[in-house]
């Protein structure tokens, strides 16, 4: 069965689909893959449904020995390649105009005047808002270089993960990002949190008295948040080497889905209570434990460009994490990552303590009391049960009850999760990012993992994993739901 929502009902208007004030959008490492990729394409498309300012302009920087055009035409290659759109000229023209360029070589003058040039076309004062599409360990250069040039004023900084690699590191970079910025003008983006399917998990619980109420300990067994991957490591191998599945995927996305299953109901959807009730999961999460971590290698990781021939660096983390609170108390929490795994997925999944008394016979390999959320694009929400087979005795079968983004709803004109972010930094709005102290927190809670790491399990490209992921789970096992 599926769900679908009829014509007829009344949709609330999302009130923070606004259009923002004037800005000048400085986008570092602007030739890089990710901007290439997802960046320039993203902010075509949020010009081209009139979610970017009326009037703005973008100040491309990197170290690419460029001028105005040809970084036009790069930018043009890049939205034509992954757009979801053909590019037309008409749309294109308004939206290259708003196109230039500053090289890495003509120093902080050299960034000041760009953004001044800039500034001078949109006349007044407009808003600054600085994305950071750089190497980690360029950040804090950086945040220095945009104090020294006087371009804080009036501004806001989008910072791409990790945010350090331990507490010590989250500190320093804290501390060298507040020396310019206050918090309020800092905005840390994960994607995973932009996208829709992640978003819903909020909407399923606190738009509906069918869930909040059974959303506990008293009746959730144990929580599972799954995100294999087919791809290997490619040409990241230094990337890779000083980060590592755990730093890479567990700290920054999965750990943050988990508050969302996890936080409290906030007083109001405004940025500040949600991330506050985000924060407090976060103080409330038990130490990781060593011995409840399974760490892995795939075959011929040693192999790759960039990697050390005798790397100790997990390309898979399987892991259990606890919250002592009321509400999650003795309710285990199981993440799953990893390259050159079997399937590529994203996938939560509560599973339903059984009746007291259980009176039927299950079927055979069938998991049903499951709620699961397909958290890739666009989406879904399954739960599994068991029914009665039609017949003159009580059999049983499976049952589905499913809701699909895509059958549902006209996902046409969705965001991707990059766009939603982009625009919520351009209009001010925290609530899907993360906090400095949050942050903080969640590498100290990591510490004595990252201070007496489990050694490394290896296993085959294709597989699932080290048999020890298994092993971590029992009685249970990982569940993924067959693809339709």
């Amino acid at each position: 069965m599926t769900a679908q929502v009829q014509s007829g009902i009344t949709v609330v208007a999302d009130a923070r689909a606004q259009r923002p004030a004037e800005h000048v959008i400085v986008l570092f490492g602007a030739t890089g893959d990710l901007a290439r990729r997802k960046l320039l394409p993203g902010l075509f498309h949020l010009h081209e449904a009139k979610l970017l300012p009326e009037r703005f302009r973008i100040v491309g920087v990197s170290r690419d020995d460029l001028d105005d055009s040809g970084f036009r035409a790069a930018a043009r290659a890049a939205v034509e390649e992954f757009a979801r759109r053909p590019v037309t000229e008409d749309c294109w023209a308004p939206f290259a105009a708003a196109l230039s360029y500053s090289g890495t070589g003509t120093g902080t003058a050299g960034l000041a005047r760009a953004v001044e040039r800039a500034e001078h076309q949109l006349g007044a004062a407009p808003r600054r808002l600085h994305y950071l599409s750089v190497p980690p360990a360029a950040s804090a250069g950086i945040v220095a270089e945009i104090g020294e040039a006087g371009l804080a004023d009036r501004a806001r900084i989008v910072m791409e993960k990790p945010f350090g690699t331990d507490l010590s590191s989250a500190r320093e970079l804290n501390a060298a990002v507040h020396a310019v910025f206050d918090e309020e003008q800092v905005f840390r983006i994960d994607h995973f949190l932009g996208k829709e399917a992640v978003q819903n998990i909020l909407a399923l619980r606190f738009a509906n008295g069918l869930f909040e109420p059974i959303w506990n300990r008293d009746h959730i067994d144990h929580v599972q948040i799954d995100v294999p991957e087919t791809l290997s490591i490619g040409t990241r191998g230094s990337f890779y080497e000083a980060t590592g599945a755990f730093r890479d995927m567990i700290v920054t996305h999965l750990l943050q889905v988990l508050a969302f299953v996890a936080m409290e109901p906030p007083n109001s959807l405004r940025p500040k209570p949600l991330v506050d009730e985000k924060v407090k999961v976060f103080e409330a999460l038990e130490p990781l434990r060593p011995d409840r971590v399974v760490r892995g290698q795939y075959d011929g990781y040693r192999d790759e460009q960039g990697v050390a021939s005798d790397s100790q660096t997990e390309t898979f983390v399987a892991l259990e994490v606890r919250i002592d609170n009321a509400r999650w108390a003795g309710v285990p929490f199981y993440l799953r990552t990893g390259k050159r795994l079997a399937d590529t997925r994203r996938v939560l999944t509560l599973s339903f303590r059984e009746p007291p008394r259980r009176m039927f016979q299950g079927a055979d390999g069938f998991a049903p009391n499951e709620l699961v959320f397909d958290l890739s694009e666009p989406g879904s929400i399954e739960a599994g049960f068991l029914a009665k087979v039609p017949g003159a005795t009580m059999e049983l079968g499976q049952a589905r009850l499913a809701f699909d983004y895509q059958e549902s709803f006209c996902t046409a004109n969705q965001l991707e999760a990059y766009e939603r972010l982009i625009h919520d930094a351009l209009i001010g709005d925290h609530t899907l990012f993360t906090r400095a102290d949050g942050i903080e927190r969640l590498w100290e809670v990591a510490e004595p993992l990252l201070e007496s790491p489990r050694g490394l399990e290896t296993y085959a490209p294709g597989s699932w994993g080290p048999t020890g992921a298994d092993e971590l789970i029992e009685p249970h096992r990982w569940h993924l739901p067959e693809r339709a």
